[in-house]
This record gives structure tokens, sequence and C-alpha cells, in this order.
């Protein structure tokens, strides 16, 4: 069985466009901090240092990296979260 990403379900919405390097990760770990276990967060930024900060982020805390896609406008960094479980 195949998943979509139209089937996931959001819990946590994140808007960090206009902002730089650091706020959008810090944003993301004071979400994760609030967050429970097997949360989705999406989080939207323009910053292009997002794309490699945010799956490092994932990456280095064992958190899943579950959707990263580029918008057409501005560009728009989207990305898809999964918190780990405790």
């Amino acid at each position: 069985m195949t998943t979509s990403i139209l089937d996931i379900s959001i819990n946590h919405h994140l808007d960090t466009q206009g902002l730089i390097c650091p706020e959008p990760v810090m944003m993301l770990h004071r979400t994760v901090r609030k967050a429970d276990g097997g949360d989705i967060i999406e989080i939207l930024a323009t910053d292009p240092a997002t794309t490699r900060d945010i799956p490092n982020f994932c990456r280095h805390l064992g958190h899943t990296l579950v959707h990263q896609e580029t918008l057409n406008d501005a560009p728009t960094y989207r990305y898809l979260v999964k918190k780990k479980s405790a």
C-alpha cells in the first residue's frame, strides 16, 4: 500500500517565511518540544539555508523528514517533519 502526502494529517503548522537562519530551525525546535511523538509538523520557509538545516536537524535528533518540496512562489520551501516517538 502506498501512502500519499495528501493522506498525511498535519498537527502543527509553522510559517517561517521571511525569516533567516537560525530562526526557522529554532522555531521548529520549539514546536517539536511541544508536539507529541508521531505528530507531523509542516514548515513553510523562504530561507534557502533550510534546505540544508532542516534535513540535518531531523538526522541529528532522530526525527523523520517525511516530505520536502520547493513551491514555485518566491521560492517557498515546504517540509513535513514527523517527531520521533519517545
